[in-house]
C-alpha cells in the first residue's frame, strides 16, 4: 500500500494532466495502482497484524536475492516462494518489495534533444467517437516539433498518403515555417522498404513533399518506436486529453476546429516539467529558426492519368466524368484533392471540375462537352435522286 504522501502525489498530479504511466513511474509503482488511487476520495488505510508480517520473514532472504538478480515481477517471485512453503498474500509481497524499487536497474530510452528548427516527427493515432450521429473511426496525424514539443494535430477519415501530406502541410502553415528533418513511421505514404546497408526507398509523393519544402526525410528503424518517442507519447496526450473532453462531433472539420481551440489553450500550455517551461514558451525560441515557406501549398492531391473514351468519358472510382470531346481517344491528367474534388487536367491546362460521386448518382456529364459528338451524329448525307435511276 501506498503512503498518504504519495496518494496525494497522485492526486495532484492527475490534476495537472499527467499521464498515468508518468505518475506511475516517477512514484514506483503500477498503473493499475494509480488508477485506484486516483479513485479513492481518501487516502486508504489498513491494519496490518505482527502475525501476517511474520509469515513473510523466512523467505526475505530468498526474496533479496531474486531482486538482486533483477527479478522484480512481485507475481513471479509470489509463485516461487509459494513453492518453498509461503502461505501469505501476494500484497504483503508486494508492500515488502515496493521500497526496494528505487534500485532497480533503469530501462529508459535516453531521449535525444534536438536543436530547435531541426526535427519534426510524425505519427498516427486512432479513436473511436461519434462523429454525425454515429460511431465513426478518426484517424488523427500528431506532428511534434522536437525542440520545444510544440505539436499540430489533424484529423481526417484516413491514414491514406494525401492526408499524411495533407496533415504536414497544415502543420508547416501552424507553425509559419518548415525544419530541416521530418521522421515518420514506416507507413507507405512515406517508405516503401528498407534496404540493405541502412538505405530506405522513400515514397516518390513523399520525396516531393520533402523537396517542396526543403526537409530531409528521416525513417524510423522497424520495430523501433523509441526513435519517434516525442510524438508517441503526444498521440496517447491526444486521446485522453482531447478525446476525453470531446466525444461528441458534427463532422470532421467540427472536430478539427475544436482541436485549434485546445492545441492553443491547452496543449500549448502543459507544463514540461525536464524544462519547466510549456511548449509555447520554448516555441518563441524554436520559431526563429523554422525554415521559411514556400510560395504555395503542395498539392497534397492523388494524381494519375486516365484514357477518354470515344463517348468522351473517363472512369473514376468507379463511375465516369465527361471530358471535351476534343479529347477523345487522348491521355489526361487527374488529381482529386481532399474535397472530393475531379479536376481533369490536358497539356497542363485545366479541362473540367467534377464533384466525386457514388455510382448511384450517374454519369457526371457536361453537356457541352458532347456538342461536336451529336452534330457528327446528325449529319446526314444528301444525294440527288439521279444517282438511284443510274443504278436502275
Amino acid at each position: 500500500m501506498l503512503r498518504r504522501e504519495d496518494h496525494y502525489m497522485i492526486k495532484q498530479r492527475h490534476q495537472q494532466g499527467a499521464f498515468i504511466v508518468d505518475i506511475a513511474h516517477q512514484i514506483g509503482c503500477s498503473e493499475k495502482t494509480v488508477r485506484r488511487h486516483i479513485s479513492y476520495p481518501a487516502p486508504p488505510t489498513a491494519k496490518r497484524g505482527k502475525k501476517q508480517v511474520a509469515k513473510l520473514e523466512p523467505f526475505k532472504d530468498y526474496i533479496d536475492s531474486r531482486l538482486s538478480e533483477q527479478v522484480w515481477n512481485a507475481a513471479v517471485i509470489f509463485e516461487e516462494i509459494r513453492e518453498k512453503g509461503y502461505r501469505g498474500g501476494s500484497a504483503m509481497l508486494r508492500r515488502y518489495i515496493h521500497p526496494k524499487r528505487p534500485l532497480r536497474a533503469s530501462k529508459n530510452t535516453v531521449r535525444f534533444e534536438t536543436l530547435p528548427g531541426y526535427q519534426l516527427q510524425h505519427d498516427w493515432g486512432e479513436i473511436i467517437v461519434e462523429v454525425a450521429g454515429s460511431p465513426c473511426t478518426v484517424n488523427f496525424a500528431v506532428n511534434t516539433l522536437g525542440f520545444s514539443r510544440c505539436f499540430h494535430v489533424f484529423a481526417a477519415p484516413k491514414q491514406d498518403a494525401e492526408h499524411t501530406y495533407e496533415s504536414l502541410v497544415r502543420s508547416f502553415n501552424y507553425f509559419g515555417g518548415s525544419v530541416k528533418t521530418v521522421l515518420v513511421d514506416n507507413q507507405k505514404a512515406a517508405v516503401i522498404k528498407h534496404g540493405q546497408n541502412g538505405n530506405i526507398e522513400f515514397n516518390a509523393g513523399f520525396l516531393q513533399l520533402a523537396n517542396h519544402y526543403g526537409f530531409s526525410p528521416r525513417a524510423c528503424k522497424p520495430y523501433r518506436p523509441q526513435t519517434k518517442g516525442k510524438t508517441e507519447r503526444m498521440v496517447g496526450y491526444v486521446k485522453h486529453n482531447f478525446f476525453t473532453r470531446y466525444r461528441q462531433f458534427e463532422s470532421f472539420s467540427h472536430v478539427n476546429q475544436l482541436l485549434a481551440m485546445w492545441l492553443v489553450k491547452v496543449a500549448d500550455q502543459r507544463h514540461l516539467r525536464q524544462f519547466k517551461q510549456t511548449p509555447e514558451n520554448r516555441f518563441t525560441e524554436e520559431k526563429t529558426a523554422l525554415m521559411p515557406l514556400p510560395a504555395g501549398d503542395f498539392d497534397t492531391s492523388y494524381f494519375d492519368i486516365r484514357q477518354v473514351a470515344w463517348d468522351s468519358y473517363i472512369d473514376v472510382r468507379g463511375n465516369r466524368y465527361s471530358v471535351p470531346s476534343f479529347w477523345c481517344g487522348r491521355a489526361v491528367n487527374i488529381r482529386i484533392g481532399l474535397d472530393n474534388r475531379l479536376r481533369i487536367y490536358g497539356d497542363e491546362q485545366l479541362l473540367v471540375t467534377h464533384l466525386l460521386q457514388e455510382v448511384t448518382q450517374g454519369w457526371q456529364k457536361v453537356p457541352e462537352h458532347h456538342q461536336a459528338l451529336w452534330q457528327q451524329v446528325n449529319r446526314v448525307e444528301s444525294r440527288s435522286l439521279s444517282v438511284y435511276e443510274e443504278l436502275l
